[in-house]
């Protein structure tokens, strides 16, 4: 998909699920003590698009992961990280001249703060003619975030046109909007989001996110906004359900809940996996929100921002109330 000449692939070798975004190195001290005073850091990777594309490849589901990383040590790490998992990474690339983005990640006091180092960044280089109609055209679905949008102009441009080119083949759009404050301030993401949610055709925004965008805590108007889109809107951070609004009409699923929570961090693009594997596996909206209530709820039950995602398996024996037994 981001290649610099256009793939002669042939359409028929797409995934079912195609997404693209930045993914970074990530550092976390191994210890209590914080970054400041921690003598040793464990070495990791993320990113809101590949947790999703590992979540659905352990669910047994066809999926690629596009975007740029530096042709650096992380870049080769990351980018080998992802092909491990299952996923098509034939659309990606390793880009001379600019780093792979970094995080580093704490947790002192019970409080977790985030550090990034992704100005300039390869993914920040993504351009609009670098994408491949053919490998997109040839998916079921192409999933964004809002995360994209914000690294630069050009990734800005990059995500409208994969928008344009779903769109002109048929192909569904599924847009979480992952807002991050840290990357652009509320009115700039408010103007360039709001118009990717018109454009979606499963739109699954944070009840917190969308106080921020609509600029209202009213529940009630935020649902008359989410009426007016043509978008199935799937409403994460309710009380104790997510929301699944179309037709006019607000259903509430209910949350799976986790027996310990460890860390909440990939909780959203976890449910996100879920979700989509329940569509693709021709559930209902309400079924396939189920499912992903599942699967965040067994991600926060384990550290990092991608390995507690389950397989399969592991899901239907939860499904199925399945003891499990060690022999």
């Amino acid at each position: 998909m981001l290649h610099e000449q256009t793939s002669s692939i042939p359409a028929a070798a797409s995934p079912d699920v195609v997404t693209f975004g930045e993914s970074m190195g990530l550092m976390m001290p191994t210890g209590a003590k914080g970054i400041e005073y921690s003598a040793g850091f464990e070495k990791s990777f993320a990113g809101a698009e590949s947790n999703v594309a590992i979540g659905l490849a352990r669910l047994g589901h066809k999926v690629g992961w596009c975007g740029q990383l530096g042709d650096d040590p992380l870049g080769r790490y990351v980018l080998k990280q992802i092909r491990g998992e299952g996923v098509d990474v034939s659309r990606a690339s390793l880009v001379a001249g600019a780093p792979t983005g970094l995080i580093i990640r704490e947790v002192v006091n019970g409080k977790s703060s985030v550090y990034y180092y992704r100005r300039f960044s390869a993914a920040s280089t993504m351009r609009p003619e670098q994408l491949d109609e053919a490998y997109i055209a040839g998916a079921k679905l192409l999933h964004l975030t809002g995360i994209t949008p914000a690294l630069s102009e050009t990734c800005r441009e990059t995500v409208k046109e994969a928008v344009r080119l779903a769109r002109k083949n048929g192909v569904k759009v599924c847009f979480d909007p992952n807002l991050r404050l840290k990357l652009w301030s509320a009115a700039e993401a408010r103007s360039f989001l709001l118009g990717l949610a018109e454009e979606a055709d499963y739109f699954l925004p944070g009840l917190d996110e969308l106080r921020l965008l609509y600029e209202t805590e009213d529940f009630e108007a935020i649902a008359e906004r989410l009426h007016r889109l043509k978008a199935v809107s799937i409403v994460k951070g309710g009380g104790d359900s997510t929301y699944v609004v179309e037709n006019g009409a607000i259903a509430e699923v209910p949350y799976f809940k986790a027996e310990r929570v460890v860390d909440t961090v990939g909780a959203g693009d976890g449910f996100c996996a879920g979700f989509i594997a329940g569509l693709l596996n021709g559930e209902s909206n309400v079924e396939a929100v189920r499912l992903g209530n599942l699967i965040g709820s067994m991600v926060v039950q384990a550290e990092g921002d991608w390995e507690g995602l389950p397989t399969w398996p592991q899901v239907r024996a939860i499904l199925n109330n399945e003891q499990h037994v060690e022999r």
